[in-house]
């Protein structure tokens, strides 16, 4: 198993089955009826995870890589496992380091999942130092010498955030040895494992979020409604 900062969830009885994609649009409209959500695709990251969960939530999504593609979307998903700096360094071939700082300039709803949370971030020092999208500010340190934070796990979360009020103090899927480090102001959602870190961080229409809500069964699905509806309607 590579070290990285951000793996996905061990593969169960259920992953093994194979079971065909959705279609980019499925038919029947959704909670985003006029364009869709666009999966950010780098080459790097579990798309079909988030696609499904977000097909099955009435969601219209696409996976993507090309610019004009996204830019029809009303909300992109920066998804993400693996190391820090591949990511990064996958993100500047494909050109989507500009698009997506040029994205959150514009104020388009943007939400990182795992590894696309930290990237969120300026910078990380996993296998080095490694800039990142400077989206939210704060830096990616490991949690502790030798420490994975692998399964499930609460927030801590105010009930009376717009985005997180239902899902306060829910249990989710984490799988993760590296966490943001951000004031304050950035970090509306922490957990605990030798220390308390942030696990969700906002700033303006870009949200991240650490632990995999696909892989958290109805709490996931719960939080993923509430981000998405919220961000579209902030």
């Amino acid at each position: 198993m590579e070290a990285g900062a951000c793996l996905g969830e061990p593969r169960t009885f259920h992953d093994r089955t194979r079971r065909p994609h959705p279609p980019p649009f499925p038919s029947g409209g959704g909670p985003v009826s006029r364009r869709g959500i666009g999966i950010v695709d780098y080459g790097v990251g579990n798309h079909t995870s988030v696609w499904r969960t977000l097909y099955t939530l009435g969601y219209r999504c696409k996976v993507t890589s090309r610019p004009e593609e996204l830019d029809a979307m009303d909300l992109l998903v920066l998804p993400g496992v693996g190391a820090f700096p591949a990511a990064m360094q996958a993100i500047h071939a494909r050109g989507l380091a500009t698009y997506l700082r040029a994205a959150a300039a514009a104020d388009r709803p943007l939400l990182g999942i795992c590894l696309g949370m930290q990237m969120l971030a300026d910078s990380s020092t996993e296998y080095g130092e490694t800039a990142g999208l400077g989206l939210i500010p704060g830096r990616v340190d490991a949690i502790g010498a030798g420490l994975w934070h692998i399964g499930w796990n609460a927030i801590e979360a105010d009930p009376a955030d717009p985005l997180l009020g239902r899902s306060a103090n829910e249990s989710f899927y984490f799988n993760h040895s590296y966490a943001v480090d951000c004031t304050p102001e950035f970090a509306v959602a922490h957990a605990s494992l030798s220390r308390r870190f942030p696990v969700v961080t906002r700033r303006g229409r870009v949200v991240g979020v650490q632990f995999h809500p696909e892989k958290s069964q109805h709490a996931g699905r719960q939080l993923l409604t509430d981000i998405i509806g919220g961000l579209l309607h902030a």
